[in-house]
């Protein structure tokens, strides 16, 4: 997640939700990125990352994908020009020379974007990928599409490129909450709700961009929380609830949320929302 869960910068109108960045990267980090942990295991096997690879993460977040990458060896840079709190939390995992630890051989992290993290004395990826899933949210995928030509550039013919997405609806127990946070957020904004996710979604990211499917794959990767308020507080670090609490307030969204989890809501008090996200590799011309 990121590698990002979903997108955190959805457009709307009205007063931003007042909220603590630090807090919310932290419980990011924490608590919601790992849910992609499975995705991120699943590509990196399936394409054999490791000691060769040349890793661009678009939109890295807090690093966690880069982290199990160059923990196989590999090279990896991230890049990120939208949450400087999360990348900061990525400077502590993977460049962590202020706290007296060697920093990890090969990694960089950019505040920008793809564009900015060309290196003429060094070899052109042969990895690039874009883990924040979309097809929740109308309109996830745009700028995905301008990301992916700003890195095409950096790498060569015929080199993979990883897109992800939601599952369909019905295998995804997250979309019923998801759709709190839409049907809260519906009357400042008519572009950005929830939706059901698309079989071709990534497909039609990648001819836009230029690019070849080669390939896809579908991965269980559950939300499992501790209890319900740790379900919340993960949720909320996703982002994409701050329209909803713009349109209300935070207590009317905080009770929105504890009412959709209750049928996720275990004996033992935990939460468990089992879901399916798919993952398309395409190749560059």
């Amino acid at each position: 997640m990121t590698p990002t869960l979903v997108r955190h910068h959805l457009p709307h109108t009205g007063a931003a939700p007042r909220v603590d960045p630090w807090a919310r990267a932290r419980d990011w980090a924490e608590i919601q990125e790992r849910m992609l942990v499975p995705l991120y295991e699943a590509v990196y096997e399936r394409l054999e990352v490791g000691s060769s690879t040349r890793l661009l993460g678009l939109e890295c977040g807090s690093g966690l994908a880069l982290l199990m990458a160059a923990s196989r060896g590999a090279a990896v840079t991230g890049v990120d020009a939208r949450a400087p709190e999360r990348l900061a939390l990525a400077r502590e995992r993977l460049l962590p020379e202020a706290w007296g630890t060697r920093a990890r051989a090969g990694t960089r992290l950019v505040d920008g974007g793809p564009a900015d993290a060309g290196d003429a004395g060094a070899a052109g990826y042969n990895l690039v990928t874009a883990f924040e899933p979309i097809g929740c949210v109308a309109g996830d995928s745009e700028g995905l599409g301008e990301s992916l030509a700003a890195a095409t550039p950096l790498v060569g013919r015929g080199v993979p490129v990883v897109l992800v997405g939601w599952g369909p609806p019905e295998r995804c127990a997250t979309s019923s909450v998801l759709r709190v946070g839409a049907k809260l957020a519906d009357p400042l904004r008519s572009t950005g709700s929830w939706r059901p996710a698309l079989r071709d979604d990534l497909e039609e990211v990648a001819q836009r961009a230029g690019l070849r499917p080669d390939g896809s794959g579908r991965v269980a990767c559950p939300f499992g929380y501790a209890d319900v308020d740790n379900a919340v507080r993960g949720l909320l670090s996703t982002g994409l609830f701050d329209p909803a609490v713009a349109a209300t307030d935070q207590a009317q969204v905080d009770k929105e949320l504890r009412e959709a989890l209750h049928p996720h809501r275990r004996r033992d008090g935990t939460v468990w929302m089992p879901n399916v996200f798919r993952y398309l590799i395409a190749r560059t011309g």
